[in-house]
């Protein structure tokens, strides 16, 4: 009985410290699974759109695999933010981190939309942060690309 009491004791008081360590991170979870359903959504839409294939198995994979990475780059934010944030006074530092891990989510989510309605537009927000107002750009028509074009012939002859 008292060898229970005490495996029960050292369980509650590291559950206790997991939830003390999740709970300001709850809503950073939340966005990241909104963020992977909305991608796996316009992702799927996108590849009806191309015309491929939709293996259910592949998608279901690769979003869970997409969540343990979020779950992994949110440790690694709310580490960041407990041991660089707090001492130096940096509260939003894990904000800070995974607002550019999850900016590269938010461009996949919009160019699978847009891919998806079959416009040509691509979205980089990080544009955005660099005081550019034009985060949205009609994408190369496939083919020759800017500057590849080939001078006119020749006719001096």
């Amino acid at each position: 009985m008292n060898e229970r009491n005490v495996i029960n004791g050292t369980l509650a008081s590291y559950l206790a410290w997991a939830a003390d360590f999740v709970s300001p991170i709850r809503w950073f979870l939340l966005a990241a699974l909104a963020l992977v359903l909305a991608d796996l959504k316009f992702g799927i839409d996108a590849a009806r759109h191309r015309g491929e294939v939709i293996r259910k198995s592949r998608a279901v994979r690769r979003s869970i695999n997409k969540v343990i990475d979020y779950i992994c780059w949110i440790l690694v934010a709310t580490s960041f933010g407990q041991a660089f944030g707090t001492p130096f006074g940096i509260p939003v530092l894990p904000a800070i981190v995974l607002l550019v891990v999850y900016g590269c989510e938010i461009n996949s989510c919009f160019n699978n939309y847009f891919e998806a309605h079959g416009s040509r537009m691509r979205i980089n927000i990080f544009k955005w942060f660099k005081s550019k107002s034009d985060i949205i750009v009609p994408d190369e028509p496939t083919g020759k690309q800017g500057g590849d074009e080939e001078p006119p012939p020749d006719t001096t002859n």
